[in-house]
């Protein structure tokens, strides 16, 4: 099937043979390479982990945890949890590190690593670099009997988390409470079911809806909140006659809304709405990466702030929004990132912000969504085979395009600017596929310009 390993950490499909699938001797070697990281670093030995509702989490888990203790490394297990209550429980523990056991939004065959530094940030490219050097190198040892590292499990940081969202100053639960919202939320069988419900009981919503609430990593359709895996959530919302519809993915660091009418908002326009709230209140810049809509662009300036681009990746995003101090940013696959918290995509502060922006407007969803500038994207991918040269592939395209305004400081994006309108290929960094989108005023116009680009590819290769 598949084995990605790249500089965020390691990607692919249980079962298999040994440096072609996400087998137990690669969970382990790679464990293994970031412990003896960690340990060479001098910060600490203690390292945060938990993990998403998979069916293969339990198992990696505990792979893991023999590892990290093998190598001396005191280990504190969260258990299921979304990615950013770990990232908050390694800086709340001053921890040296944490790793995430989730392959976010990929179907339940995949599982993965993901590695975070002391802050609780994912790592940097130099820090993957070298750990990837060790596992090509089995640069690692482990340590004596007696020096085999300790294990906790701690259930404390779902409250933490909570607190730290609702006790924030921009989250208005007594606007959401007033306004008696009946809230449809699909949990996607993994540990958003765990932490949503009381998380809308903190915020002051009464009446919830849950669907694929039971955390067993059978996900009862396509895990990634797109608009075609969403057809049950926005059905529910119709027929319960709800005020707004919530869908995460199974590791809940990517959030979209259905409407009252079952309507999309548009997981590109959770962003959108998030940063329009939080521009009100508090003055900046903002920061999404190239593949997400212009509409944030539109929201800043209109507030006064600046819009900066960075590459795809949580990890640019965060680097770019530091970089230019920016107050809100994220990506367009519904990552919300809101500094004033943590430097990481967190839907728990997405919907509060989110609902306390609904709450305020005394607007529908639908309303507040038609209130923003309209563009569409469509998103589109080739698969890869081995034989493929994507960097020649996309050096052609870009030579194709040379008149239009070209960005390749993530694959190529080519920027229509007298049609409003670009196009962004890229290789992912998560999956064999060229990723392909692309943005129009116009629907039709989006997808006429992937196909335009998809031929020009599929010619080429």
């Amino acid at each position: 099937m598949a084995l990605i390993k790249s500089i965020s950490g390691i990607r692919g499909t249980i079962g298999g043979k040994p440096g072609e699938n996400l087998s137990p001797l690669d969970i382990v070697k790679f464990a293994a390479a970031f412990g003896s990281r960690i340990l060479a670093l001098n910060k600490g030995r203690k390292i945060v982990i938990g993990r998403d509702g998979r069916i293969s989490g339990e198992m990696v888990s505990q792979l893991v945890v023999s590892t990290l203790r093998g190598s001396g490394l005191d280990v504190v297990d969260l258990g299921l949890s979304p990615t950013r209550t770990v990232e908050l429980a390694v800086a709340g523990e001053k921890a040296a590190g944490g790793i995430i056991i989730t392959a976010s939004h990929n179907p339940k065959e995949w599982n993965a690593l993901k590695l975070l530094d002391s802050a609780g940030e994912f790592i940097s490219a130099e820090e993957g670099a070298a750990i990837l050097e060790k596992v090509r190198r089995e640069d690692f040892s482990f340590a004596p009997v007696d020096r085999l590292g300790s294990y906790t499990v701690d259930n404390t940081w779902l409250q933490k988390h909570i607190d730290a969202v609702v006790s924030h100053p921009l989250v208005d639960t007594r606007s959401i409470q007033k306004k008696e919202y009946k809230i449809v939320v699909d949990t996607i069988n993994s540990t958003g079911a765990l932490f949503l419900p009381p998380l809308l009981k903190a915020l002051g919503v009464k009446d919830v809806i849950l669907l694929n609430e039971e955390v067993n990593g059978r996900f009862a359709h396509n895990p990634e909140p797109l608009p075609e895996n969403l057809s049950g959530l926005s059905a529910t919302v119709q027929k319960s006659k709800a005020d707004v519809g919530i869908a995460v993915d199974p590791d809940v660091d990517r959030l979209c809304f259905v409407c009252e009418d079952g309507s999309m908002f548009g997981e590109e326009y959770t962003l959108v709405a998030v940063a329009d709230y939080v521009l009100k209140h508090r003055k900046g810049n903002t920061v999404s990466n190239m593949s997400s809509t212009r509409a944030l662009k539109d929201i800043t300036i209109k507030h006064g702030g600046e819009y900066s681009a960075s590459a795809v990746g949580e990890v640019h995003v965060v680097n770019k929004m530091k970089a230019v101090n920016a107050v809100i940013g994220g990506e367009g696959n519904g990552g919300v990132i809101f500094p004033e918290l943590h430097y990481g995509r967190d839907s728990l502060i997405g919907i509060a912000l989110f609902l306390s922006h609904l709450a305020k407007s005394k607007m529908t969803a639908s309303a507040l969504r038609k209130s923003y500038p309209e563009y569409f994207i469509s998103k589109n991918k080739i698969e890869l085979t081995p034989d493929i040269d994507v960097d020649q592939v996309l050096e052609k395209v870009k030579q194709k395009y040379q008149n239009e305004k070209i960005n390749t400081i993530d694959g190529v994006k080519i920027d229509f600017e007298r049609e409003k309108e670009w196009i962004h290929l890229r290789k992912s960094n998560t999956e064999p596929i060229i990723r392909i989108y692309a943005e129009s005023q116009n629907e039709g116009k989006a997808d006429e310009l992937a196909q335009r680009i998809i031929s020009d590819i599929k010619s080429l290769i």
